[in-house]
């Protein structure tokens, strides 16, 4: 048995970029960041996570999602190889969401 199990819980970083692949259907690409506190140094590191969301998410991330929403999501993770315009060959580890929920903006907004 394997489980491949993600939950994030933190902060939008830029308006969702939203792409449409085909005639109907709509893709929703999200950095989020969540924060990590180490109490020893008193330091706090951001790691930037890239949601990956289609369908009914897309759909609710075009509308509803923006800069400093706070998400809770759920999903799992999948990493893809590619190779850019100067042909490199590149990895990228992505969170494709099977849950969401909005939990406002942050207090700053």
């Amino acid at each position: 048995m394997s489980v491949n199990k993600v939950i994030l819980l933190g902060y939008v970083g830029q308006d969702p970029e939203i792409r449409y692949p085909e005639k109907g259907k709509s893709l929703a690409f999200i950095s989020l960041a969540t924060n990590d506190y180490y109490p020893s140094t008193g330091a706090e590191v951001t790691e930037w996570h890239r949601l990956v969301m289609g369908g009914k998410h897309a759909e609710i991330a075009e509308k509803y999602i923006r800069k400093g929403t706070r998400l809770y999501v759920e999903g799992k993770i999948k990493s893809r190889e590619y190779t850019d315009k100067l042909n490199i060959r590149r990895r990228m580890t992505e969170i494709i969401v099977e849950n969401l929920e909005l939990l406002g903006r942050s207090s700053e907004q």
